[in-house]
């Protein structure tokens, strides 16, 4: 099969949409445009009967039930929603919350604004490898904690977090425990009743359906959330999330649900054997690149590496034809090194000279082999135009080595005349 070019390998930033849920999208633009909250003719209540469909595909994604599922417009509000909504229905309680250097900037910036309200914030560092270490995180655990919030998979270097473990600790201490799911929801299993997970966070584009349109998942089994909502006016979604509702965005989110659960564990192992392809012919070319993130426990499609020696600027340049990141899609266009990076206690020019490749479902074989063989040739090159740089300017004598060279004057040794 020809290659098509660019080729595109930022599934972590986003999804095109996949065809079916295209197609089942499409009639709620046109032709079923009713209002969902319109209960009084038949134009509402078809767009009603799609919502709760879409609710009903989106809950068994995760284990849920449909009343849980609350739609939003995307993971950034479903993380603030859980986050502030959990600590302003709870501050009688406690004021203390616990989170990880490494989370998206939803997250980490939610919690900025509760600290800058009177709110204590935990961040926890993480180990070299990506993964939080339990025993710190169970130690600052306090009688005044409310919440904890960790992702299940990172958005940089695809780390998967011990989140049963999480939720169980959270479980028995009586903390709410919140879950940004995007990067792993339709790539590895994840059931909120196995993971004693209260709050997850998800988004449609992430998993092939359309941009704009998210989810809260908000348990009600066997424990009564408290949680206030961010945008009030008209109760719409039981009464946590006022608005409109997207109803086409809906439809596509729940049949890229659907599908992401049905084709899991092949797609899953699809992608893996890829995402080993493509660093095995990394290695074989580029023997000294470095891994960024345990590859024990990441997700399948996920590939951060850094290369010793080379600028990442120039390597993005190089590589112009395949389509891949230096850090999260939030944070592009910074020149710092992503953050995710810097918490792994990376060099800095070592963090700076990372790519961060995101497979997918339309990944080929091909694509990868290409991407590997155009990235090494690069990188020798860059390194090699590096080396004939330094022998054409060498460096000059240090300022030490130049005054022990130079002749003093007047001559201390002799008398001023």
């Amino acid at each position: 099969m020809p290659l098509k070019f660019p080729i595109y390998m930022d599934y972590h930033a986003s999804t095109p949409v996949d065809p079916r849920a295209l197609e089942a999208m499409l009639p709620y633009f046109s032709v079923h445009f009713g209002n969902a909250a319109s209960r009084t003719h038949a134009f509402g209540w078809k767009a009603d009967d799609a919502v709760e469909a879409a609710r009903r595909q989106v809950a068994a994604l995760i284990g849920a039930s449909a009343k849980e599922i609350i739609f939003t417009s995307g993971a950034t509000e479903s993380n603030n929603l859980a986050i502030k909504g959990v600590a302003s229905a709870l501050r009688p309680k406690g004021n203390h919350i616990i989170t990880l250097a490494t989370e998206h900037k939803a997250v980490l910036d939610s919690c900025k604004h509760l600290q800058a309200n009177g709110f204590a914030v935990t961040t926890l560092g993480v180990r070299p490898d990506g993964l939080v270490d339990l025993a710190a995180m169970r130690a600052a655990i306090t009688d005044k904690t409310i919440l904890i919030s960790v992702m299940a998979a990172n958005n940089e270097i695809g780390v998967l977090q011990p989140v049963r473990e999480i939720g169980l600790m959270a479980r028995d201490r009586g903390v709410v425990f919140h879950c940004d799911a995007v990067q792993a929801l339709g790539k590895v299993p994840f059931d909120v009743n196995e993971i004693a997970v209260d709050l997850v966070s998800m988004t449609a584009h992430k998993m092939y359906g359309p941009k704009g349109v998210g989810a809260l998942y908000v348990r009600k089994q066997n424990r009564k959330l408290e949680l206030e909502p961010l945008i009030d006016g008209g109760g719409h979604e039981r009464g946590l999330r006022a608005g409109t509702l997207n109803v086409p965005g809906i439809v596509g989110f729940g049949r890229a649900a659907q599908i992401a659960k049905a084709d899991l564990e092949s797609e899953s192992e699809r992608l893996r054997e890829l995402r080993d392809r493509l660093l095995q012919r990394l290695l074989a070319r580029v023997p000294d690149l470095h891994v960024n993130g345990s590859l024990e426990h990441r997700l399948p499609n996920s590939l951060n590496v850094s290369f010793p020696n080379v600028a990442g600027e120039a390597l993005l340049v190089g590589i112009g034809d395949i389509c891949v990141s230096a850090g999260s899609a939030c944070a592009s266009g910074s020149e710092e090194p992503p953050y995710v990076l810097k918490a792994l206690n990376l060099d800095h020019d070592l963090a700076r000279a990372s790519i961060r490749f995101g497979l997918g479902r339309y990944t080929t074989e091909e694509e990868v082999d290409y991407a590997a063989g155009k990235v090494a040739d690069v990188v020798h090159q860059l390194r090699q135009m590096t080396a004939e740089r330094n022998l054409a300017q060498p460096d000059p004598p240090s300022p030490l080595a130049s005054a022990r060279q130079a002749p003093t004057w007047p001559n201390p040794a002799e008398p001023v005349q």
